[in-house]
């Protein structure tokens, strides 16, 4: 039994220049980090000439097919597809916190099955390579509306700034913070569960269609990378990290409008009234979860402003998808 271990992300600045529509003509960066929530994947060998089937794949539903074709879930299918697999596997998926929130978990189910799946053959691929193939598996052969970031977040795991050039080619960033710097990052984050879930391709498909009059606000998010970038590793106090959070998400709204509801809004606002320095909601937007930069003297009433709301712990610059089973 091969088990691969991939991490989540929270995507932090440059959400939205990380799609090649976009990066292609002006650049793109995205400054995030893994964190220490997980999608696994087991994979096991079964004689199918035993069975009534040749390829088992157990997730929110059991599928049991007798030929690749029959496979119901695209990324499943279109991975085994890609990596040439098409009988005597029995594949089973769990996951940490749930899909369609904001946290990257359709890529990571990607990278997660590509890195599983390529050590059941006995073989290794590369950070980059790992992040490059689920990259060109969503795009080009799912056809899923979806950026760049998040299969690399995945696949190197870490707090990173990342620069991409083209849909294959990027260069990723590690931001080393001494453990007194990170720790005090990771304290001053909390994050709030919305209550709903939503498409992140739908999200999504609303931005690039109307990328021709969002461009300003992308440039200004792509420059708020590295401005975040020196904050994190200067001397500055973090709680200009928070501050620019909010200035990032007011830039986010204006991408598309359904990128946040009147909801989203009052759970927002109750946070900055409570002591909240600014936030986001994390991935496309529409839902998901809530980030939230609150100073620890503050957080005691922002917790009481927002218990209505489901809160997760979390702990930043997480290990890349790996093996951690064989």
């Amino acid at each position: 039994m091969i088990i691969a271990q991939t991490p989540l992300r929270v995507s932090f600045f440059g959400g939205g220049t990380d799609f090649p529509e976009f990066f292609s003509q002006y650049g793109g960066a995205v400054l995030g980090t893994a964190i220490d929530k997980y999608i696994y994947h087991s994979v096991t060998a079964f004689p199918s000439r035993l069975f009534d089937y040749s390829i088992r794949l157990a997730y929110r539903k059991v599928e049991c097919v007798a030929r690749l074709e029959d496979v119901e879930h695209g990324p499943f299918r279109e991975v085994l597809r890609y990596l040439n697999i098409a009988r005597d596997v029995e594949i089973s998926l769990a996951a940490d916190l749930p899909a369609s929130t904001g946290l990257g978990s359709s890529s990571s189910f990607t990278v997660g099955l590509i890195n599983a799946l390529m050590a059941f053959q006995g073989k290794f691929i590369s950070q980059s390579d790992l992040a490059a193939a689920a990259i060109h598996i969503e795009r080009n052969i799912l056809r899923e509306t979806v950026g760049c970031q998040d299969q690399v977040l995945a696949a190197f795991g870490g707090l990173n700034v990342v620069r991409f050039i083209s849909d294959t080619e990027f260069t990723v960033y590690r931001i080393a913070l001494p453990k007194v710097r990170l720790d005090e990052l990771t304290q001053s984050l909390l994050m709030f569960y919305t209550g709903t879930t939503r498409s992140a391709c739908d999200v999504e498909k609303r931005k690039l269609a109307n990328l021709c009059n969002v461009q300003c606000q992308l440039k200004r998010m792509l420059c708020l990378v590295d401005e975040a970038h020196n904050i994190l590793t200067g001397n500055q106090d973090l709680s200009a990290f928070g501050v620019l959070l909010d200035r990032t998400w007011r830039e986010k709204r204006m991408l598309a409008a359904n990128v946040s509801n009147s909801a989203i809004d009052a759970m927002y606002d109750t946070a900055l009234a409570a002591g909240a320095l600014g936030g986001k909601v994390l991935g496309a937007g529409g839902g998901g979860f809530l980030l939230l930069f609150v100073p620890q003297e503050r957080q005691a009433a922002v917790r009481h402003a927002l218990k209505d709301f489901y809160e997760v712990p979390f702990s930043l610059s997480a290990r890349g998808s790996g093996v951690v089973h064989s």
